[in-house]
């Protein structure tokens, strides 16, 4: 039965006083690279600082975890 592992990673908005937006690019960018090493996205979640301002976006990603003894990782 597979194992899972998740990972939280936290992407903060620039912007006006405390919050904004987030870098598309640099947010798309930084998915593939985790995506490459077998991380999966499963969702994103917001926290909003009011009128209509985030102060930063957090994605949860998850992979399958390698068993110990089970040999090499093929998402490593």
């Amino acid at each position: 039965m597979a194992r899972w592992e998740y990972k939280t990673v936290k992407f903060a908005a620039e912007g006006w006083f405390l919050g904004g937006k987030v870098d598309d690019k640099s947010l798309e960018d930084a998915l593939n690279r985790l995506a490459s090493q077998g991380w999966r996205l499963v969702t994103i979640i917001t926290s909003s600082q009011g009128h209509g301002q985030t102060r930063d976006i957090v994605a949860v990603l998850e992979r399958v975890r390698a068993e110990p003894g089970a040999g090499p990782d093929p998402a490593a």
